[in-house]
């Protein structure tokens, strides 16, 4: 009996895996239509309502660590769920390479980055609770894509854009971690207040850490040069660059000697 209703729920499984490509492409669209969205809201100067542009009116708070953790584990747990419940796509190294890229990215931005955070905002329950959608969404569609549709021959090994996308991807990573390290130790122990930034990207941009975020997706799509990917590099895009143009603004108006060097996100253009 066991052995037939593993049976059951593996064809059932396949059924709606092979069937699925559809909605992947549907929600990729939906990614591009909302990005456009969100970039327009943000750069009229609406501000996403958590750290420093934080106020009342959106609900409960929840402690900063915790929303951090519970709204990015599920980029990861759902990549893992994908394992368990059979990937046939996985056995393909190029497949592997990129669903580790993918997955890497989540295990420190849930299982590590959280709880190096000093101190904290409370993060407004309803920003939260759209970015713990979002991860789940996002992890069903990045993984059901490389796990069960993406068919990347040996071939793939010899394009450039795949080893291209995979040091871009890599080099953001690293940005990003050490822009974190940075803004973490801004503050000596007793210190409050913002200060200036000083070290490594944010020496060229004010947004270092978002620079370092879309520069790891933007890598991804390369790498994996499909149409999920790509509607997630846009989306990232388009949510993270209008807040680190609003950082910069927001350090131009605070800090007198903030340096005028310096651009927003993207070094020496915007």
């Amino acid at each position: 009996m066991n052995s037939t209703m593993a049976n059951v729920v593996e064809n059932i499984l396949t059924l709606i895996f092979d069937k699925d490509i559809r909605v992947l492409n549907i929600v990729s669209y939906i990614y591009f239509v909302t990005a456009l969205l969100i970039f327009l809201l943000l750069f009229s100067g609406i501000t996403a309502p958590y750290g420093r542009y934080a106020r009342g009116g959106w609900g409960l708070f929840v402690n900063g660590k915790i929303a951090w953790f519970v709204q990015e584990i599920p980029s990861f747990l759902v990549p893992v769920a994908f394992i368990v419940l059979g990937a046939p796509k996985l056995a393909q190294m190029p497949n592997l390479l990129l669903f580790s890229m993918f997955t890497i990215h989540f295990v420190q931005r849930a299982c590590i980055f959280p709880f190096l955070i000093k101190g904290g905002k409370p993060t407004p329950f309803m920003p939260f609770s759209m970015a713990l959608v979002f991860c789940l969404v996002n992890g069903y569609l990045q993984s059901a894509y490389i796990l069960h549709h993406a068919e990347y021959g040996a071939e793939w090994w010899t394009r450039p854009h795949l080893w291209i996308g995979v040091c871009l991807f890599f080099t953001g990573m690293l940005v990003n971690i050490h822009a974190d390290h940075v803004l973490r130790n801004l503050r000596r122990p007793g210190e409050t207040g913002y200060k200036i930034p000083r070290g490594g990207m944010f020496e060229l941009v004010s947004g270092a850490n978002f620079f370092g975020e879309m520069l790891e997706w933007f890598g991804f799509a390369v790498a994996c040069w499909s149409l999920p990917a790509a509607a997630f590099s846009c989306f990232t895009c388009c949510n993270i660059g209008p807040r680190a143009w609003q950082h910069h603004n927001w350090y131009l108006q605070k800090f007198e000697d903030y340096p005028k060097s310096r651009k927003a996100v993207i070094p020496f253009i915007l």
